[in-house]
């Protein structure tokens, strides 16, 4: 909105607003509304959740230190996602596709996380949504994603080819045209393609979900992972950067810049109030549309193989739990970690809650270092 009054109606006229068509300059401003909308709305998000009475229910077979957190407000992700809309709405592009696609894709998953939380809420428990109907809801939400992608390809402004990282002649196409050459089943050709991003999508969001547990602990990790996206963004869409680190330029995921710089500041504001110990907690519909938003955007920019490293913790968080419930159905009842997700288990082996916090932050600063530096080892 403001790009498009600032820049395309009033710079005819004031040529000092040519400041205003550069993606990092409006980055910046981006972040720094966002932080702001945070810091200033927080208090206010804060006490109605209160005055509502939206308080967080803590699992009974959690650790014994968190019964006291009973009681926090939580849905604080409704401030996360305004902190991250209005901020893109006022400094993107709107006429770019890219920009509409990820907003949509972080509102929906919002919606599902917000559903979710609204049933707790209600009945008073800790389960909302059942995982089934979750699942449902993620895997419909990615598969619009998916299917707008193929859209945007046959405009030639996307590429359904991965790009693999240490590998820069190999970019296999996940649209297999051989399929298409089945008698009345040309659909069938992108199948590939949709079935790989619902996955992506909907694990990167569950992954969120999952290490949503602790004070601070995942607005930290995703701060980092939306850094390591807002530097991704910003070369995928360089002309100069691009061709010099072998990167498939995109000139219009350029915009998600402004994207990724809105998320950073929005969850640097959210962290004032929810680190340890917490104000507030983010909840599903924090969770969800965070998880949603930074897959979203690295399937968009063709970073999906760099999703490991980008969000680690992340990872490694949501592979705890899979391994757990796997050795725990297959092994009779035994257990690889003390409690599954995995920042349970070193909280029950003596860490305490900052500590884990803290360390947790490192490993996944570590993480995205990694992935910055594969952009040259290709």
């Amino acid at each position: 909105m403001l790009f498009w009054l600032l820049y395309q109606k009033l710079f005819p006229y004031f040529p000092l607003f040519r400041i205003f068509r550069y993606v990092t300059f409006r980055c910046v401003f981006a972040s720094m509304t966002a932080l702001l909308i945070g810091l200033l709305v927080g208090p206010f998000v804060i006490d109605r959740l209160r005055q509502f009475q939206i308080g967080q229910y803590i699992r009974e077979e959690g650790p014994k230190s968190h019964q006291k957190k009973g009681g926090t407000p939580t849905m604080g992700g409704v401030l996360i996602c305004l902190s991250i809309i209005v901020p893109t709405l006022l400094w993107s592009n709107l006429a770019n596709p890219f920009v509409w696609l990820v907003m949509f894709s972080t509102i929906a998953f919002a919606a599902i996380g917000f559903a979710d939380d609204y049933i707790k809420v209600v009945h008073k428990r800790n389960l909302g949504l059942t995982s089934r109907q979750k699942l449902f809801f993620q895997f419909l939400v990615s598969g619009v994603v998916a299917v707008v992608l193929l859209v945007l390809q046959s405009q030639r402004v996307y590429s359904t080819r991965l790009m693999v990282p240490f590998a820069k002649r190999f970019r296999p196409d996940l649209v297999w045209e051989w399929m298409g050459h089945i008698p009345h089943m040309h659909w069938l050709a992108f199948l590939p393609f949709i079935g790989f991003v619902m996955l992506v999508i909907t694990f990167s969001s569950n992954a969120v979900n999952l290490t949503d547990g602790l004070d601070g602990l995942a607005i930290g990790c995703t701060i980092i992972a939306a850094g390591a996206l807002t530097v991704l963004t910003y070369v995928s869409g360089h002309a100069v950067f691009s061709d010099y680190l072998e990167l498939q330029r995109m000139p219009e995921v350029s915009e998600l810049t402004i994207f990724c710089g809105a998320m950073v500041g929005a969850s640097i504001g959210f962290l004032w109030y929810n680190a340890h110990p917490a104000e507030i907690f983010m909840g599903d519909v924090g969770s969800l549309a965070l998880g949603g938003a930074i897959a979203t955007v690295a399937v968009v920019i063709k970073q999906e193989l760099l999703l490991p490293f980008i969000g680690g913790v992340f990872i490694l968080e949501a592979v705890s739990v899979i391994l757990q419930v796997g050795s725990y159905k297959l092994r009779g009842g035994k257990r690889i970690f003390r409690m599954a997700p995995l920042h349970h288990h070193f909280e029950l082996g003596g860490w305490s809650e900052s500590k884990v916090i803290t360390r947790f932050w490192i490993m996944a600063l570590v993480f995205a270092l990694c992935a910055l530096t594969t952009l040259k080892l290709r």
